[in-house]
């Protein structure tokens, strides 16, 4: 997103959102903030210790893994770590010998929606569109639920990702909603993200404290 964007029309019944008109102004002052917060809770989330990470990450794992309940059949989409993101690899693994049916998510094209193909320890695997490693082949699939790494949360479960929008343009687009739940470190908790009408909220947000926030009025496994 620009921020510097030039001047306002006199009329902004047009821009309009979910029916809700935006103004251009407060559009370009959420987006700084973000941007600014972006930046500060990615390098607190640095400053993290490979000790405190381990224990943080197992923590998260036996929180994670009591809100998903991971069983033989379930359809689930996790993420391959990036920036310092909790590394769940090792749970996907286990969820995978589980039985359930691991996604990790694709870029086909900067600025559309994400796609979800299967993931296993021994599946091959290419860099993508972010230099990031996703399965080489497979088809497209849909999950049940979906796993997401947050770089900040807020009281009312809105997700601060790292700023390309794919989450909530994937998540907008499912004929059947999934179940997301945000994964993430203490120190990406934040009081709002300033939600847009465009912003999704997560279902739950799970952090690396054992700390579980749920989304008024959503369903919990």
């Amino acid at each position: 997103m620009e921020e510097d964007a030039g001047g306002s029309p006199a009329c902004l019944a047009h821009m309009l959102v979910n029916g809700r008109p935006v103004d251009p102004q407060t559009v370009r002052d959420v987006a700084r903030f973000r941007k600014a917060e972006r930046v500060r809770l990615m390098d607190a989330r640095q400053q993290i210790s490979g000790a405190e990470r381990a224990v943080m990450t197992a923590a998260l794992v036996r929180t994670l893994t009591r809100v998903v309940k991971p069983r033989a059949g379930l359809v689930i989409a996790g993420y391959w770590p990036i920036r310092g993101e909790p590394d769940l690899r090792g749970w996907m693994e286990q969820i995978h010998n589980l039985g359930a049916t691991v996604l990790l998510p694709v870029v086909v094209a900067k600025n559309a929606p994400l796609v979800f193909r299967i993931w296993s320890p021994s599946c091959a695997m290419k860099r993508g569109i972010w230099n990031i490693p996703v399965p080489a082949s497979g088809a497209e699939v849909v999950p049940e639920v979906v796993i997401s790494p947050l770089v900040g949360v807020d009281k009312g479960c809105f997700r601060l990702g790292n700023g390309g929008g794919y989450y909530d343009r994937t998540l907008a687009r499912l004929e059947t909603p999934a179940q997301v739940i945000g994964v993430g470190f203490p120190s990406c908790q934040m009081l709002t993200i300033f939600p847009m009408p465009w912003d999704i909220p997560m279902d739950s947000a799970v952090l690396a404290d054992g700390s579980v926030c749920h989304r008024a009025g959503a369903a919990q496994a």
